[in-house]
């Protein structure tokens, strides 16, 4: 029962939050009365299109034909509450998103034509997940297992060479590696291609097309693990060494158990908990992709259909967007909090209270 209180109460919060931050994003996104002025003009051309469209209105009298148009128009304005206040449209809006009813889309569209958000967000996210989760993942490992070595060496040569390296490429966004990548390994050299998913015309072998994709994404992929291995590296060698100076890890060292068995039992089962909360967040960070980056690689996922959807003012686009990663972000915290209450002492002592 009070495992269920605890999950409980942190559902409930997460929820309160969800909903706030979709409705925040609906006002910004609604700001001025931009977006209400863009969905009418979408409903009166889907009407004189669907009237076009259909032949028993195509062939009515002019008189007829508006006047057909016009009721289908205000049909849908009225349906979709566009012609109420500023605050009853909100909230409409926010119970659209909270049933994942994303809308159309004003310009984009997907591979098949289709103006449907979801169906375009879909299409673009298993590229980013290839790209940038794969990417992620191996950075995380990368900079974990090197400041485990550098806290383990701390001072030396090693440690203070690596920290130096690991601040530099840190501040340094991918992008910046990307077109310095570009510039030596696409032109200067041309090893690499400057950009794209896959060559054009595209393989139509399952295998050859995977590994023209796995050639395409090298660069991109590179210029991402480089930008972030370092912050992984500096802040798990801080960690683990602010855990090596804990009072247990010294009455361990007394009762002279060896350092792997130290590192092992105690330094990383107390650094785990941040570690995997930074991995998850990061994980599903990645899955938004990043506008600079793959605009600069011509990498078709998300962060390039955010950088159209706004250079396109396709407002509902970027609503979708933000609310799909709300939604994804609000799962995984309440996936961390519930694997927090199962194993995380501290928290079952806090819980029980």
């Amino acid at each position: 029962m009070g495992f269920l209180r605890y999950l409980t109460k942190k559902g409930i919060f997460l929820i309160v939050t969800l909903v706030f931050a979709l409705y925040l994003t609906v006002v910004i996104a609604n700001f001025g009365g931009y977006v209400d002025e863009i969905l009418r003009a979408q409903a009166r051309f889907d009407a004189i299109r669907s009237c076009n469209q259909d032949l028993a209105c195509s062939q009515l009298d002019p008189a007829s034909k508006n006047a057909t148009i016009e009721g289908n128009y205000k049909s849908f304005v009225e349906a979709r509450g566009l012609n109420q206040d500023f605050v009853s449209k909100s909230f409409r809006f926010t119970w659209d998103l909270m049933n994942f009813r994303l809308g159309r889309a004003l310009e984009l569209r997907d591979v098949e034509g289709g103006d449907q958000v979801s169906s375009i967000i879909f299409e673009r996210l298993p590229r980013t997940i290839i790209l940038f989760t794969s990417s992620s993942l191996i950075a995380a490992g990368m900079g974990i297992w090197l400041g485990l070595r550098m806290a383990r060496r701390a001072l030396s040569a090693f440690d203070r060479g690596l920290t130096v390296v690991s601040i530099t490429t840190t501040v340094v966004p991918p992008w910046v590696f990307g077109i310095l990548f570009i510039l030596l390994f696409a032109f200067l050299f041309p090893i690499f291609p400057a950009g794209g998913m896959v060559s054009v015309p595209a393989k139509t072998d399952p295998l050859e097309y995977t590994l023209d994709m796995i050639y395409h994404m090298t660069l991109p992929a590179i210029a991402l693990i480089l930008s972030a291995f370092g912050s992984w590296s500096y802040t798990t060698r801080n960690l683990v060494l602010q855990i090596l100076d804990e009072d247990y890890i010294y009455a361990a060292r007394a009762r002279g158990l060896p350092e792997k068995t130290i590192l092992r039992r105690y330094v990383l089962r107390s650094a785990s908990p941040p570690t995997v909360t930074s991995l998850a967040l990061t994980v599903i960070a990645s899955w938004q992709g990043a506008i600079i980056t793959e605009t600069v690689f011509a990498w078709p996922g998300l962060g390039r259909l955010f950088f159209e959807a706004i250079g396109s003012l396709d407002a509902p686009v970027v609503i979708g967007l933000t609310a799909i990663y709300a939604y994804l972000l609000v799962l995984t915290v309440f996936i961390l909090d519930l694997v927090y209450g199962l194993l995380d002492p501290r928290v079952k002592a806090l819980r029980r209270g």
